[in-house]
């Protein structure tokens, strides 16, 4: 496990970078709150949008994260069930505090993602341009 990347993953970068080349601007792997021990992949902090690329496999993934490992499955099922508790927990907390939380799956397409992502962190900069927020 000491192996598996925590920051940019193939899948971040993929992100990251139809995110920049629609000139958003961004922090990487930031805690949003000073308070919180769980940092976010990608932070538009002024517009409060967290962002987390989960991996199907540690997050459980209904559609490809495996339901059974072959070895200490055991351990492995309470560990994603532990992670998934912790997102749920994480996703409460920045609710709490008025920020947008947006989860991507892995395998999902980098387009689609950074079209929704910047589409949130746009409606937001407006809202808080106009003082809606």
């Amino acid at each position: 496990m000491q192996l598996q990347r925590t920051r940019d993953t193939a899948p971040e970068l993929a992100v990251r970078r139809l995110l920049h080349a629609m000139g958003l601007r961004y922090r990487v792997d930031r805690a949003p709150l000073p308070n919180l021990r769980r940092r976010a992949d990608i932070v538009f902090g002024p517009a409060k949008v967290a962002v987390f690329i989960d991996g199907c496999f540690w997050h459980g993934c209904p559609e490809h994260g495996r339901r059974e490992t072959r070895a200490n499955s055991a351990y492995w099922s309470g560990k994603i069930a532990r992670n998934r508790e912790r997102d749920a927990d994480t996703d409460f907390r920045l609710a709490d505090a008025g920020w947008i939380t947006v989860r991507i799956w892995e395998h999902e397409s980098p387009q689609t993602a950074a079209a929704h992502i910047a589409s949130i962190v746009l409606q937001r900069r407006s809202a808080l341009l106009t003082g809606a927020l």
